[in-house]
């Protein structure tokens, strides 16, 4: 057999060619929804054709695009204060965080703990699929570093707001908002931001709708950091909230 027609040659070129389509889409993707709503995220094509083939056609996985204006400046100052209190300052990585969340999985190794920023969640959320491998979070970073240098931090959050899972079905704030609190997420008060901010390590598990004590004192946390961080002005110093 001729080297040009070994089967590792024609495994290379259909890789390539994989890696340049997917490029291509995740590029377009990053333009596209830098101005666009989001329609719908591959976490939630994940749900819903994981329900699918369990039998479980009533699952409906969907979420209800807003804009920052519609969205309570409260929610946002919620998901920095649990998740990412660094967001307005760094370029996707938080690279103190992943230094103590290594030094701790290497101490408590039945109990991982993770380290990514929103940008990373927003990149993981919208493009890629759950779960833990080398792959997903190499994917993860170039994409991190691609939603970084198009969008704005506001634009970011936006889009995590519109995508993050609150729930068994539930995406986006405005989702979230309706299920629990029947309100628009323009009318969410600090202290209902703080609870769905505090379901978000695990939303599946912790309930915004009957709340465990565990997540009752994180949404406690959350609300003495919110405060910490100097509530709706840092916002707004940042260009983060409402007209930002």
């Amino acid at each position: 057999m001729s080297r040009s027609h070994s089967p590792l040659r024609w495994v290379k070129r259909i890789l390539l060619r994989v890696l340049l389509a997917l490029a291509i889409f995740w590029g377009g993707g990053i333009a596209l929804f830098s101005v666009a709503p989001v329609p719908f995220s591959m976490v939630m094509e994940e749900r819903q054709l994981g329900a699918w083939l369990t039998g479980d056609f009533h699952y409906v996985a969907h979420s209800d695009w807003v804009s920052m204006d519609d969205i309570a400046p409260w929610m946002g100052l919620a998901v920095i204060a649990a998740e990412d209190q660094k967001f307005a300052e760094h370029w996707g990585f938080d690279v103190g965080a992943i230094e103590k969340a290594l030094a701790h999985n290497e101490r408590h190794e039945s109990r991982i703990r993770g380290a990514s920023t929103l940008s990373q969640q927003t990149a993981k959320n919208l493009f890629l699929w759950d779960g833990r491998s080398w792959l997903r979070k190499g994917l993860e970073a170039g994409l991190t570093l691609g939603i970084e240098t198009v969008w704005s931090k506001k634009r970011i959050l936006t889009v995590y707001l519109n995508i993050a899972e609150f729930g068994e079905g539930v995406f986006g704030v405005e989702a979230a908002a309706q299920r629990y609190f029947h309100k628009p997420a323009s009318k969410l008060s600090m202290s209902e931001a703080a609870l769905l901010a505090a379901v978000l390590p695990n939303p599946i598990r912790f309930k915004a709708n009957a709340p465990s004590g565990y997540v009752r004192s994180r949404q406690a946390w959350i609300l003495r950091q919110m405060r910490q961080l100097g509530g709706e002005s840092f916002m707004q110093r940042n260009n983060l909230s409402q007209g930002g």
